[in-house]
């Protein structure tokens, strides 16, 4: 491909995630101080979010790499499972075979490994990445797992890395038990238009550049990327095949725009605003007549054991209701 052409020793723009290439701005240094945090200081939870392409699943292959022998890592990435499922895949991350056996013989080898680990001195931390696709359930049972504690600490110690997603589950009234437990979190920002050009360069000087391949073309990265790693790099990429395609030496505007083309992207802000729109009319369509039933569910799960006492998450959602409910109303009249 291009890298004879730019004289470049590695793709600089995969998407696939690489601890070689992470650009540590602000906002990633502060997620990965706070999983850091998690480990050597023996809390209990840590919450990471980001949106989709952050770079998440980056950082905590940051942090894995950096952990020694005397730490006991479960690393889980498949999150769509269920209660048994996810204490199976826990237990074969820690070297056990638990397949044929039922839940209370599961929670017992977890709970007896969690003893013998702190015995030995040695600690313990589960990794959950995407945890915004685990069940209430599941989350329930990460919960009584990190209840496992002497008088001092904790045993086990949990980072759950998401979506914003995860923050909405967590804020809902019968996982309150699991957020008091929650030591840290922390939501990851976008990069902004000037860590959007030291990560391009940072990248392409990684790969081995010698020279300038981006003339001047951050602010058009940052326009059609919104300062998304992954949206970068895609673009980037594309950017680059696209130079080479044409015999050029170096990416401007002009070349980013053919690249745009190509993948027939709109300006970052256009897209968020067009999925916003879409999630509200799918959303919309889900209400009908059973709108108040939604209200009153919703109302009823942040009553928070008092009948008397709403909290301004479900006030904020009782309203968001409503106004959906009577656009609707207005037009079937």
């Amino acid at each position: 491909m291009y890298l004879d052409h730019f004289n470049l020793n590695d793709f600089p723009f995969r998407l696939t995630p690489d601890t070689d290439y992470l650009y540590m701005s602000p906002s990633h240094s502060r997620a990965i101080s706070y999983m850091e945090y998690a480990v050597f200081n023996q809390e209990g939870f840590v919450v990471i979010t980001g949106e989709i392409g952050s770079g998440k699943t980056t950082l905590i292959q940051k942090l894995l790499s950096e952990m020694d022998e005397e730490i006991n890592v479960a690393k889980i990435f498949q999150t769509q499972l269920d209660e048994v499922e996810f204490l199976q895949a826990v237990l074969v991350e820690f070297g056990m075979n638990p397949f044929s056996a039922k839940k209370v013989e599961l929670l017992n080898m977890l709970n007896q490994f969690l003893v013998d680990c702190y015995m030995n001195k040695k600690r313990v931390v589960l990794v959950v990445d995407d945890a915004q696709n685990l069940s209430k359930r599941v989350l329930e049972e990460i919960c009584m797992l990190s209840g496992v504690e002497t008088q001092k600490e904790k045993i086990l110690h949990v980072i759950l890395v998401g979506q914003p997603e995860l923050n909405q589950t967590l804020e809902s009234s019968d996982m309150e038990q699991l957020l008091q437990r929650v030591s840290l979190r922390y939501h990851m920002r976008a990069l902004t238009d000037l860590e959007t050009e030291k990560y391009v360069k940072h990248r392409l000087r990684v790969a081995g550049a010698k020279e300038v391949l981006f003339d001047g073309a951050y602010e058009f990265v940052y326009k059609y990327t919104g300062g998304t790693p992954r949206l970068i790099n895609t673009l980037c990429d594309t950017a680059l095949t696209c130079a080479y395609a044409d015999g050029l030496d170096y990416v401007d505007d002009k070349l980013l725009q053919v690249a745009v083309d190509e993948l027939q992207w709109k300006e970052f802000s256009v897209y968020k605003e067009k999925m916003k729109s879409k999630r509200y009319a799918m959303d919309s369509e889900n209400i009908g007549s059973g709108s108040t039933d939604a209200i009153e569910s919703t109302m009823a799960e942040h009553a928070d054991q008092n009948p008397s006492r709403i909290s301004s998450l479900a006030l904020v959602e009782i309203s968001y209701q409503l106004k959906r409910l009577v656009d609707i109303l207005e037009k079937k009249l």
